[in-house]
């Protein structure tokens, strides 16, 4: 499992790292591997024109102490001081020892524009807010000069903590990041700004807390929260679970959503809803009523929403039963905050971007331009558990504790039918056993490799999707 630490978590494990190491070996230990990973980027060190683009943090000397180790491979490395005044004394010293040049904010042009590689150590993970003054300038001179760029620890100008990327701010191809990852290199907005993320070993490990900021699963991770049947096992002990989903009008919602619950671990699949017909017909093994949930029979989990129109009274009553309930699409518009938040059973709820807006009261934008702080609002103001959907999905239980982040995901996801599919997944693991917690992180990232799977680099349809589930799921299993 991948884990990522705020701020404040790593600036107290590098203290203490520190008051265990001789002065400045935390430095160099970074700046060797931020070096390995510039030459490995480039092909070659000898003859190269490397720019580092030096502010007035550990950043800045972490560039300059890897500048240094670059240019005694044979590299001509050139150094802009945003900051001269403040700049890190030894790392200018090791550079100037080592070869490279420096010029001030007035000579960048002429470098950056002849850089095969421009290396970002402008601001550290302290950083707030986009860049300002002479670093603004820089970021349209590195995007002219087609340069690669490598990020020292984060993109300058996304904020660390959150994800968001607030104004200006450096786009990396490679992102080196020491001793953990930092939670905005593995959330969108900000994800997208850090190209490929290297993490480097600096020892950190030995003294980071046990609980993160976010997590994020991993093939061993998913495989053994897998449910598994056994020798005595049958339908009913695997689980049944209810989709209470499809309309009239949105007929296809209720096929795609039993069709990622029948690949998802249960049983058995109970349907209740007007479009029977249409589900039997492509899925002979669901078991089919019209009657409402409450006369469909026993189930371990409910899926309500999907398609489901303006029918609150299916909603109102899954909602009340005293199983886990995943509320999708339809039925967070439908659902009472206040009955949700009674619910003693498990609630998993999985809005897009759109959907967590209109529950929050605020702009689709402000949703995803900070998606680490909707989730969280979203699980507290309904006493559940929130799957945002969207570019990177995020998971986050009721009580607080580590977000899961999937990193699974593709582009080719953002397709009709897409979300019905997870949601009818994601409530069959409900079914089976999983918390609501793990249900949707396992959901997610089998359909987000299902979506990989399937598309292999070309567009893909929900029903692809859905049949990719199982090739996904050996996936995991056989690695």
């Amino acid at each position: 499992m991948r884990t990522a630490y705020s701020v404040e978590t790593v600036r107290a494990a590098e203290r203490e790292l520190m008051a265990r190491l001789p002065e400045g070996a935390l430095m160099q230990r970074a700046a060797a591997g931020l070096a390995v990973a510039c030459g490995q980027l480039m092909g070659r060190v000898y003859g190269s024109r490397v720019v580092l683009l030096v502010g007035s943090g550990d950043n800045g000397g972490d560039a300059l102490y890897a500048g240094a180790r670059l240019a005694r491979r044979g590299a001509g490395v050139a150094a802009v001081l945003l900051a001269p005044e403040r700049v890190h004394s030894g790392g200018l010293a090791a550079l100037r020892g080592a070869g490279g040049t420096v010029v001030g904010a007035g000579g960048a042009e002429q470098v950056i524009r002849r850089a095969d590689l421009v290396v970002d150590g402008i601001v550290g993970i302290g950083g707030r807010g986009g860049l300002r003054g002479d670093a603004l300038s820089l970021v349209e001179l590195v995007r002219e000069s087609g340069a690669a760029v490598v990020a020292v620890d984060l993109p300058s100008g996304v904020d660390a903590d959150t994800g968001e990327v607030p104004g200006a701010a450096i786009r990396a191809d490679l992102t080196v990041t020491f001793g953990t990852h930092k939670p905005g290199l593995l959330i969108d907005p900000a994800r997208e700004y850090a190209g490929t993320v290297r993490l480097v070993d600096i020892g950190l490990g030995a003294v980071l807390p046990g609980r993160a900021e976010l997590e994020a699963l991993q093939h061993a991770d998913v495989a053994r929260l897998l449910p598994v049947p056994g020798a005595e096992s049958d339908k009913y002990r695997r689980g049944v679970v209810g989709i209470a989903a499809g309309s009239a009008r949105y007929p296809g919602a209720a096929v795609l959503a039993v069709a990622g619950a029948l690949r998802g671990g249960a049983g058995a699949v109970r349907y209740v809803g007007p479009t029977g017909d249409a589900v039997i017909a492509r899925f002979p093994e669901a078991i089919v009523s019209d009657q409402g949930p409450g006369r469909a029979g026993r189930v371990q989990a409910w899926v309500v929403g999907p398609g489901a129109g303006d029918d609150a009274g299916a909603v109102a009553e899954v909602v009340g039963a005293d199983v886990p309930v995943l509320i999708d699409a339809d039925g967070l518009r439908l659902a009472d905050r206040d009955a949700v938040r009674g619910r003693t059973a498990p609630t998993l709820m999985t809005p897009h971007a759109g959907e967590a807006a209109a529950l929050l009261g605020v702009g689709r934008a402000e949703v995803e331009g900070a998606r680490l702080w909707a989730v969280r609002e979203l699980a507290a103001r309904y006493g559940a558990t929130v799957l945002l959907k969207g570019s990177t999905t995020l998971v986050a239980g009721p009580g607080g504790g580590p977000v899961r982040v999937n990193p699974t995901g593709t582009a080719w996801l953002a397709t009709a039918g897409s979300g019905d599919v997870l949601s009818g997944l994601c409530g069959s693991l409900l079914a089976a056993g999983l918390s609501a917690v793990d249900a949707g992180s396992v959901g997610a990232y089998l359909h987000g490799l299902a979506g990989r799977l399937a598309a292999e680099g070309a567009p893909v349809g929900a029903q692809d999707l859905a049949e990719g589930v199982g090739r996904a799921w050996r996936d995991v299993r056989d690695a």
